[in-house]
């Protein structure tokens, strides 16, 4: 099922917003500073091209003082409008009976756009 779903959202979408997310890490990486915040547009990239059978959770290894404010300039440059992309797309998806398992993936997506240094995506069981 988790094949379906993600051949599905690939044909619909995924693709595309995974190439975004790409070159925005590829354009990201060009500068010194740039390179944590391309590294988890590469993170974002990959969940996106693939989302189901995915899962994110919390790195606890990952988590301290530079990830706050790695997050909170994440937030400022960006995160909020693409969060706010991911809410909205999942809330279309779920008027529908049949959209909601693609809402589901946005509601997953908007966790990791909105705070993606100290998380892990991992396969679910």
């Amino acid at each position: 099922m988790n094949f379906l779903g993600n051949l599905i959202w690939l044909i619909f979408g995924g693709f595309f917003a995974a190439l975004g997310y790409f070159f925005g890490g590829i354009i990201l990486c060009l500068t010194i500073i740039g390179i944590p915040f391309g590294l988890q547009c590469f993170k974002l990239a990959g969940l996106v091209l693939w989302p189901f059978g995915k899962k994110v959770v919390s790195d606890s290894s990952q988590s301290g003082c530079l990830s706050v404010l790695a997050n909170i300039i994440w937030i400022i440059f960006g995160g909020i409008e693409v969060a706010l992309t991911h809410l909205i797309m999942g809330a279309f998806l779920y008027i529908t009976i049949i959209g909601i398992p693609w809402g589901r993936q946005h509601f997953k997506l908007l966790e990791i756009s909105l705070l993606p240094f100290g998380k892990r995506v991992v396969d679910a069981p």
